[in-house]
């Protein structure tokens, strides 16, 4: 090896080449190659924990403090944004309160009436977005706000697809207003009483479904139960593809769902509709069977496409529609039917179900959930309930019920 390679080495290394030289001992001269490699690597593996301290001192320890406080404010951000989506779905589920200024806007100054009633008028309205609604004024007649508290305490925080949603409301002094969201097909009465838009037998069966349904939720769906106390037709409302939407809370209340019977002060309704109990406690205690009654008078004109009660009709002892169908299923049962009476499978399934749900003593109906069982099940494993009270001969079928109306009204006065 030439002497400038010589020094070279051993300037780099720091070992004194004329030694090795001197050794003539190959083995010896092997063991002390290696053990200059092996000084060599130390020095190396030495230098490069320098650089590497130096490094993470300055280089790696800051990145990693970046990338920890990064990795926070992810986290945090993430926190934020779930707090403000919350937020903004609770805003989006709850009633919006509107100036009344608002309400004249949405309305575009009360142009479009779609109805009249004791409670008020209903307008047609629409909100940003193009989103229509419809908007209950109350008339001064309500003026204690016993219909307004009642309608925005009850479905002011429950959503179900069966239940009218509440949009927002309006309170200014003794201008009150109601928000809902807009139903295009209207009411159930204007299809099931009309001669000209009946439903097929399915699509009434599915209607009646989709209304016991609401009304279970209503029973056993949320934490406090809802009575309702006002089923009829005019208060089912159908969307835009005829889904049934129970509607107009006026008259419902909120009590425990442990709570078997409410008092017959705070419990009223339509005539026709009305339980028995919600007239005199001498027929059981006003409970959520009452709604069951009316949606069982219901079920019964959803079923005969008429009114129960219709003074019009061909003959007496058809005047009222239970009492009919009643002593002709019956009839049909044991085989004593004497005309021809030509009922569908379905419809005699409703008339089944309504008849059980207008059992005169409550503890005699059947609860929402078991209604919708029965629905959801064929015509032949339904039985015939027991007669109802106003049910008999039909020749005093009538009479009957006009003086069990007479009763009731007496036994009401006395208490």
């Amino acid at each position: 090896m030439p002497e400038r390679g010589k020094g070279t080495f051993a300037t780099a290394f720091g070992i004194d080449l004329h030694f090795l030289r001197c050794v003539n001992d190959y083995s010896y001269r092997t063991k002390l190659f290696w053990a200059v490699v092996a000084m060599i690597s130390a020095v190396d593996i030495v230098k490069f924990v320098i650089v590497f301290g130096m490094l993470s001192r300055f280089v790696f320890a800051p990145l990693a403090v970046l990338t920890f406080l990064a990795y926070k404010y992810w986290k945090t951000r993430i926190s934020i944004d779930a707090v403000e989506k919350f937020l903004q779905m609770q805003q989006a589920l709850s009633p919006t309160r509107y100036a009344y200024t608002d309400i004249t806007a949405i309305t575009g100054h009360f142009r479009e009436k779609l109805g009249q009633g004791g409670y008020g008028s209903v307008y047609k309205g629409m909100l940003p977005g193009d989103v229509n609604v419809a908007v209950k004024m109350l008339g001064n007649s309500l003026c204690n706000g016993d219909e307004f508290i009642s309608e925005v305490s009850t479905i002011g925080s429950i959503h179900h697809v069966n239940v009218v949603r509440l949009v927002g409301f309006c309170s200014e002094e003794m201008k009150r207003a109601l928000v809902y969201e807009y139903m295009p097909r209207g009411s159930l009465d204007k299809y099931i009483f009309s001669s000209e838009q009946r439903f097929s037998w399915d699509k009434l069966n599915e209607i009646a479904l989709g209304i016991a349904r609401g009304i279970n939720y209503l029973h056993q769906g949320c934490e406090m139960q809802i009575l309702h106390f006002d089923i009829k037709p005019h208060n089912i409302l159908l969307d835009n593809n005829f889904t049934p939407k129970v509607a107009d809370f006026g008259l419902a209340k909120l009590y425990p769902r442990d709570n078997s019977f409410v008092p017959v002060s705070a419990a009223w309704g339509t005539i026709g509709y009305i339980a028995p109990e919600m007239i005199s406690r001498n027929f059981g205690v006003v409970s959520c069977k009452s709604d069951v009654y009316s949606f069982g008078m219901l079920l019964l004109e959803m079923a005969g496409g008429r009114r129960n009660l219709d003074q019009h009709a061909e003959r007496r002892s058809q005047m009222y529609y239970p009492a009919w169908v009643y002593n002709h299923l019956t009839r049909q049962e044991v085989g004593e039917i004497c005309e021809a009476f030509d009922i569908h499978e379905v419809e005699r399934k409703l008339c089944v179900v309504g008849l059980w749900c207008i059992q005169m003593k409550s503890h005699d109906r059947p609860t929402m959930s078991e209604v919708i069982g029965m629905l959801e099940a064929g015509v032949d494993g339904l039985q015939m309930p027991p007669e109802p009270f106003f049910c008999g001969d039909e020749q005093n079928s009538v009479t009957g019920t006009f003086r069990l109306s007479s009763e009731l009204s007496a036994i009401s006065e006395n208490e």
